[in-house]
């Protein structure tokens, strides 16, 4: 096996070998879209931050990366690779030796290029490539799962009320909002996002199309969900911001906001529901699990600069 650099001359092996994959992944999650809107994959040439495993003439597989990322993770004073679903593939064979070739030759150039946050997509159910990025220092991070767009098996809860907000009203969700920044600052995620502003929130909702729904007893706001709607109209929606106060918890109101959500988009046409959250978030991690299927991870590796041999 020979390791090279990425080329516009691989961009058509590299587009079979990702949509080989994607249909891998739709065996275990049978409800995954098929991958039609893949992104102009000349970009991953163009950086020359990726690499190509060759054998026997023909393209065996292939790790990218976006151009260079500003404080990924909110690491101050770092640049990060990333490698979406996109841009790395590999046959069904040997695909373990396959990556592990690979991203020596890839973290070479990302190590000189100076990007110490190397963070690579990688489907749920690969094992076999997954145990291969943790005997390499990798450790899980981010997860993506989704759901048909049907209700759970729930109970309404007495005395909640679940509404979708109308704009005017998203500015009443920030105490919560802030309330889930607090959260991520706690054992075992340490992970720091600044609070939100009521200026904040709004430049936020003005460059994307976010929804927000809630929960309320009586006249108090005790949980929100917030999701993202697909441009694509493909009939999925993404949720991309959950909170409940921690003294309502355990009593199905957030089952009872799932449903509604679901059921408001559901008579809207669509048709799948997706989630990301963080692996080391127990809290997220213990409730998306029992409702949704996982069918995506990131793993990420931080080097340390000072190693690196220019």
């Amino acid at each position: 096996m020979t390791i090279t650099d990425f080329t516009a001359d691989y961009i058509e092996q590299a587009t079979a070998l990702v949509q080989q994959n994607h249909e891998q992944e739709r065996g275990f999650c049978p409800f995954l879209p098929a991958n039609n809107n893949l992104p102009d994959m000349k970009q991953f040439a163009d950086n020359q931050l990726g690499v190509a495993a060759i054998e026997n003439g023909e393209m065996v597989g292939f790790l990218c990366s976006y151009p260079p990322i500003q404080r990924p993770f909110q690491l101050e004073n770092v640049l990060g690779a990333y490698s979406p679903k996109c841009a790395n593939a590999a046959v069904g064979s040997n695909r373990a030796v396959v990556y592990a070739q690979m991203y020596q030759a890839v973290a070479d150039k990302w190590a000189r290029a100076g990007l110490s946050n190397h963070a690579i997509t990688l489907y749920a159910h690969d094992d076999e490539v997954k145990r291969q990025f943790f005997e390499y220092g990798f450790g899980l991070w981010g997860m993506n799962a989704m759901r048909p767009m049907e209700e759970i098996d729930a109970q309404a809860v007495i005395g909640v009320d679940c509404i979708e907000l109308p704009r005017e009203r998203f500015s009443e969700t920030l105490p919560l909002q802030n309330a889930l920044t607090e959260h991520f600052l706690q054992s075992p995620m340490f992970i720091r996002f600044e609070r939100d502003t009521e200026e904040d929130l709004a430049a936020e909702c003005a460059k994307l199309p976010f929804r927000y729904f809630a929960a309320f007893d009586g006249g108090k706001m005790i949980a929100y969900m917030r999701v993202l709607k697909d441009m694509g109209n493909t009939g999925r929606q993404t949720i991309c911001g959950a909170y409940l106060l921690p003294e309502y918890r355990g009593r199905g109101i957030y089952q009872a906001l799932l449903n509604h959500v679901i059921a408001v988009l559901k008579a809207e046409g669509n048709f799948l529901l997706e989630v990301d959250f963080e692996s080391f978030n127990p809290t997220a991690r213990g409730f998306w699990m029992k409702y949704f299927t996982l069918y995506m991870c990131g793993v990420v590796r931080r080097i340390d600069e000072k190693a690196v041999m220019v």
